[in-house]
């Protein structure tokens, strides 16, 4: 047992033969994976084939593990790397505009240490959270197929395993489905909607709009509507972690 939940019944990673003890067994696991081979030809001819305006750059081109403070009671979950985002950088939600959202907001609620998300070894540190991706691995037209989903799923369920998570904040509707299916879930299982909020054993999910471009530029998610999700979340917290803004 680790933090309080249990590892044996959960799903075994696939590149190992027993549940991961640490963090750092987590992200070797995720970052040498190779199990679905539509994931791995996309990220690797992305990273071969880069777009002109990150042509000078070496690309990660691998699975992106999750990121944060070991000690997080907040876990943030999206759908999958960005492909000149993650899958360039090699840090989740890195590089992109979506990143750009997550983290400013992660910053305004407290947090995190600065609005800015660039590359890995920017600065940026989480206190009280960590932010993960449902699938690890950049999809074509980022749209992961449901075996791509499930061949992750013991990922997510090995870092809400080992970290002390009390609140979850789904990024979208496949984000909140991934968490629910690793959650003890009740029947009917909760519906997603932006600022859904659903009590499963002893965590609470939060949903959210996806910060993609296709919300933020619309509308559709307004960064305070984002920022209400992250209040919430604070509250469910006690405020120890995140901070109210004044």
């Amino acid at each position: 047992m680790v933090r309080g939940r249990p590892l044996g019944p959960w799903r075994v990673l696939a590149s190992r033969a027993v549940a991961p003890q640490t963090l750092a067994d987590v992200e070797q696991a995720v970052v040498g994976c190779r199990r679905c081979p539509r994931l791995v030809e996309w990220r690797e001819r992305v990273a071969r084939d880069r777009r002109a305006a990150y042509a000078d750059q070496t690309y990660w081109g691998r699975p992106v593990p999750g990121f944060g403070d070991s000690r997080a009671r907040l876990l943030v979950v999206g759908l999958a790397p960005a492909a000149h985002g993650g899958n360039r950088t090699g840090r989740v939600f890195t590089g992109d505009r979506s990143g750009d959202w997550l983290y400013r907001a992660l910053h305004r609620a407290g947090f995190a240490n600065q609005p800015t998300s660039v590359r890995r070894g920017d600065g940026l540190a989480l206190a009280g959270c960590w932010v993960t991706a449902a699938v690890r691995c950049a999809p074509p037209g980022n749209r992961p197929t449901t075996a791509e989903r499930d061949a992750c799923a013991g990922y997510l369920a090995a870092e809400l395993a080992l970290l002390p998570v009390e609140v979850v904040v789904a990024l979208g509707r496949f984000a909140w489905d991934a968490a629910v299916r690793e959650l003890d879930s009740p029947r009917p299982r909760p519906a997603f909607g932006h600022g859904a909020e659903a009590a499963l054993g002893p965590v609470t999910l939060l949903g959210s709009y996806h910060v993609s471009q296709q919300n933020t530029f619309t509308g559709r998610l307004t960064e305070p509507m984002l920022d209400a999700v992250f209040d919430r979340a604070g509250d469910l917290l006690g405020r120890s972690e995140g901070r109210s803004r004044g």
